[in-house]
């Protein structure tokens, strides 16, 4: 080997060795100090805000899952309605005009200004009108709105029926209307779900949709705080209760044939 290529070879060796050296200094003298502090200190190293949807221990709530949860407390509602309507066809007087008034409450402030107003009509239905004219769903959303007004009527009603302490006379045109409702929304719902929900996601961006998730958060922190959802579901528990509707094992069907 000549001397010309042993002098390179040697100056290759001592420049990696230099740059691990100086690799070494930097992660001693700069990196360590932090985790020591961290070490020291107890705490965790900030990997940030647990609604980081980048942070793979944060369970971000996406809007379809958002909006869905919230039909799971209407549906909650709707099952008080129609168990309601059996008991009041049987005996008007076992029915608490109180627990009634605190469904239609929640379905009021929950249901329909909230998650009908706020996001369903603020949001999904125009998007859907612009962007998937020609689609199904876009041929619901005209029905959709009227009967969310419908449902603001009735709502009305409901409230007004159980200001008193008895139900009162008109107990077989309230189960009626009750029952009505329940029918009307059960459709409703399932259509959203399956048909509405699923368009407008299809209609947006990922991008929109993340931005769309976190608005859809904000909105429900603004009007009731950061734990709205979480509210409703326990003032659903409290009303069941309340009506004996808790234990749900007292509704699985009987076996064919021996009902």
């Amino acid at each position: 080997m000549n001397s010309t290529m042993q002098e390179r070879r040697n100056f290759l060796k001592a420049s990696a060795a230099g740059l691990g050296s100086a690799l070494i200094i930097t992660a001693c003298g700069k990196g360590a100090p932090e985790i020591a502090s961290n070490a020291n200190s107890g705490s965790p190293v900030d990997k940030g805000t647990k609604n980081d949807k980048h942070d793979p221990d944060a369970k971000e709530v996406e809007a379809v899952e958002d909006l869905m949860r919230e039909h799971g407390i209407l549906r909650r509602a709707l099952l008080v309605y129609g168990e309601a309507a059996l008991r009041i066809r049987k005996n008007a007087a076992d029915v608490s005009p109180e627990a009634l008034k605190k469904t239609a409450t929640l379905f009021r402030s929950f249901g329909e200004d909230y998650h009908e107003k706020k996001l369903e009509e603020a949001f999904l239905f125009p998007r859907i009108k612009e962007k998937a004219a020609n689609t199904e769903a876009a041929k619901y959303v005209d029905i959709l709105i009227e009967q969310h007004d419908r449902g603001r009527e009735i709502t009305d009603y409901i409230l007004s029926v159980t200001n008193g302490p008895k139900i009162g006379a008109e107990a077989a045109k309230f189960a009626d209307v009750l029952a009505g409702f329940v029918r009307m929304y059960e459709h409703h719902a399932a259509r959203e779900d399956t048909i509405i929900f699923p368009a407008w996601k299809d209609s947006v961006t990922p991008d929109e949709y993340d931005d769309l998730s976190d608005k859809f958060e904000d909105i429900e922190y603004e009007q009731f705080g950061e734990d709205g959802f979480e509210n409703a579901a326990k003032q659903m528990s409290e009303i069941e209760a309340s009506l004996n509707l808790s234990d749900i094992g007292q509704f699985t069907a009987p076996q064919p044939g021996t009902g």
